[in-house]
């Protein structure tokens, strides 16, 4: 269960890189992730929470930005990536799968970065424009990221 946790907060990273690390770190703030004692401990911490909330917000308005560029361009999709893997490990961490973690996290990342933009360019024909799809994309990413979170409580 831990790993496929792992794998769905990766790819809640494929559909909003720091929706994923932000819940992470609501989650171990909240006790819902016990990571204290562990190498992840300090996402627990007020000011990680504070950090990771505030790059969230910037991504959620920067993504309605015409000049965004596509989460699959080598660098947004290496981030995407590299998060997936953090977020996964923090979530391994919580019972010693450090490493399994680290896997599935990336593995998720890279199907939400795939199936979310495939999803979101679907939705966007649909409507017949990209803003309603990219609410929805966000609702699903925040929702997503604190059930996966709370799950593991």
């Amino acid at each position: 269960m831990l790993y496929g946790l792992a794998l769905l907060i990766g790819v809640v990273a494929g559909l909003r890189t720091m929706t994923a690390p932000a819940a992470v770190a609501w989650g171990a703030w909240l006790g819902w992730l016990p990571v204290a004692g562990t190498w992840a401990g300090f996402m627990g911490h007020g000011i990680a929470v504070g950090i990771f909330t505030i790059l969230a917000i910037a991504e959620l308005v920067t993504d309605q930005l015409p000049s965004t560029p596509s989460r699959k361009v080598p660098q947004q999709f290496g981030a995407r990536i590299a998060v997936g893997a953090f977020t996964g490990a923090v979530i391994g961490a919580t019972g010693g799968a450090t490493l399994g973690g680290l896997i599935a996290g990336a593995i998720g990342a890279v199907i939400g970065t795939l199936g979310g933009a495939e999803l979101r360019k679907r939705l966007a024909i649909a409507f017949g424009k990209d803003q309603p799809a990219a609410f929805i994309e966000d609702a699903v990413a925040i929702t997503g990221g604190l059930l996966i979170v709370a799950a593991v409580a």
